[in-house]
């Protein structure tokens, strides 16, 4: 499995392959050394991730922007503001840009999760940025009368699977979903279908990847911005 992840990060053309250390243990696999830049981090976690049998990624790899990619924090929030309202997914004048040393927090709230991944997106791949810290909630204005029924519907429409596999737990805008499932892509997949539900604040995903062998993978790692 370190040859296929080397090889899927290697054969990835945004990446430089050479500056990235991969370890894998039992199905987790760890990514280390630096990067040029916060685009290239996600792409490397992104193709790690592609591999077959991979259940958990634990990202140790550093930002270390060229002197050709540095740029002042002033800067780099006009740019990130002026992205974020040329995105027609995001709503106007609900979000907030702070910067430091390169690190962007992004503040505020909307309706729906895309309308947070948009924003996320439209600031992390911008020259000199080293990170992106999302603090953006979601604060809906509907609530579905049935989010389990609502969430079953988008998984058979999707995966074609239905719940006896998979818990789906509701608790007022809180959606944990428990079970096994055969990959790093179905678990996002499911994941996506719960916060397409209306009035979804929180999804804790505690689904885990199951080898074809039938064993367990530990409880997938999360990574977590500062």
């Amino acid at each position: 499995m370190r040859q296929d992840v080397e090889q899927e990060v290697g054969c990835e053309p945004s990446i430089d392959a050479a500056a990235i250390g991969v370890a894998v243990e039992d199905g987790l696999v760890t990514l280390s050394g630096h990067v040029a830049s916060h685009a290239e981090k996600l792409a490397a976690e992104h193709a790690a991730a592609r591999v077959r049998g991979v259940k958990a990624i634990v990202s140790e790899l550093e930002v270390k922007l060229p002197d050709s990619s540095q740029s002042a924090d002033e800067e780099i929030a006009n740019v990130a503001v002026e992205a974020l309202s040329w995105n027609t997914q995001i709503p106007a004048d609900r979000i907030k840009v702070r910067v430091e040393h390169g690190w962007i927090s992004l503040e505020g709230d909307v309706d729906w999760r895309y309308q947070k991944t948009a924003a996320y997106n439209a600031v992390c791949n911008l020259k000199g940025v080293k990170g992106v810290s999302d603090r953006v909630v979601i604060k809906p204005t509907t609530i579905s009368s049935n989010v389990e029924a609502h969430i079953e519907a988008a998984l058979r429409r999707r995966v074609g699977t239905r719940k006896n596999h998979i818990v789906i737990d509701t608790s007022g805008d809180h959606v944990t979903l428990r079970g096994a499932v055969s990959s790093l892509a179905e678990r996002a997949e499911i994941e996506r279908a719960a916060w397409t539900t209306p009035g979804v604040c929180h999804v804790n995903n505690n689904l885990s990847v199951v080898t074809q062998g039938g064993r367990y993978a530990r409880k997938p790692v999360e990574r977590v911005s500062r």
